[in-house]
């Protein structure tokens, strides 16, 4: 299989899914339009090739990382502006990830890790905004007129070693431009994973200082979405505002091991006693919802010592 050093942009749009069920034929619609007017022109203008669609997502190789970079930025600051006369419950907000690394090709094709990289750093990227990892970054840090903001080491799933993450700046200024947050926003989480007694990966994230509070996980958790979600997110921001939060994914969904033998209460608590384990948090608020109650008072009982207040 011929291998080869290439620029991997991988790209999706953020709560698709809640966009297809409010207007599903709208959505396509302005999908297909945004692609074909604006998306694809850069791409090509820039010498990315398409890999291949997926859904609301795609994967595209650039020979050039500087090439992928610019390309990003640029789309970005297109769909911004395109968004500006769409009400904001419509509009088609993408994220972005770019990593440098050896692909594997086959046909027309690429794999590996250098592909799985770009893909972990789109999920981890904020609505509207490119993520890159530390190897793109220092290709291009002194021949592009963009500011990056150094967001550190995060450890994503199935890549052995962390990943060094820079955000680029969405004003586009260079180095000494400063990027207005809201406090929320300046908020950022930081996903890593540990591994349960009978091999399941679990993913926890913390976010914020302060007094640790965790948060038990229930049915159909995502850290990611939920961090993002219109539903949750003012409330987790709220709780992480002077508060070290803990939180993960349980077993079974959001980016935890699906595909588990054990999906029991014995297994949830334990799941539990690995994160906080994991996390270095010896005594912590324990803040239960829905499913999480019950698993909450169990672990209370069982590490009383631990648990300074049960919510």
């Amino acid at each position: 299989m011929e291998r080869r050093l290439a620029a991997i942009l991988v790209a999706d749009v953020v709560g698709y899914s809640r966009l297809m069920e409010a207007d599903e034929a709208g959505t396509l619609a302005r999908l297909k339009a945004l692609r074909a007017e604006l998306i694809e022109p850069k791409l090509a203008a820039h010498q990315g090739r398409i890999v291949k669609l997926m859904g609301d997502g795609l994967l595209v190789e650039f020979a050039s990382v500087v090439d992928a970079v610019l390309c990003a930025a640029e789309i970005q600051s297109a769909i911004a502006t395109a968004n500006a006369e769409v009400p904001e419950d419509r509009r088609l907000i993408f994220r972005i990830g770019i990593n440098l690394g050896d692909v594997m090709v086959e046909g027309d094709d690429i794999y590996g890790d250098g592909v799985n990289v770009a893909a972990r750093l789109e999920g981890l990227a904020e609505p509207g905004r490119v993520y890159i990892s530390g190897d793109a970054y220092r290709q291009v840090r002194n021949k592009l007129d963009l500011g990056f903001e150094d967001l550190g080491e995060r450890r994503v799933k199935n890549i052995a070693e962390p990943v060094h993450v820079y955000a680029v700046k969405p004003d586009g200024g260079g180095p000494g431009s400063k990027t207005p947050t809201t406090e929320p926003q300046a908020l950022q989480q930081e996903i890593r994973f540990c591994t349960a007694p009978d091999g399941a990966q679990i993913a926890y994230a913390t976010v914020g200082q302060g007094p640790p509070l965790v948060k038990t996980a229930n049915w159909l958790n995502h850290l990611e979405y939920d961090w993002q979600s219109p539903v949750w997110r003012h409330l987790l921001r709220a709780l992480a505002r002077d508060r070290l939060l803990v939180r993960y994914d349980e077993r079974g969904n959001g980016l935890s091991d699906w595909d588990v033998e054990d999906i029991s209460f014995e297994a949830f608590v334990s799941d539990l006693e690995t994160v906080v384990d994991a996390a270095g948090t010896e005594r912590f608020a324990l803040f239960g919802i829905s499913q999480g109650c019950a698993i909450s008072i169990a672990y209370a009982v069982r590490h009383p010592e631990r648990v300074t207040h049960l919510v």
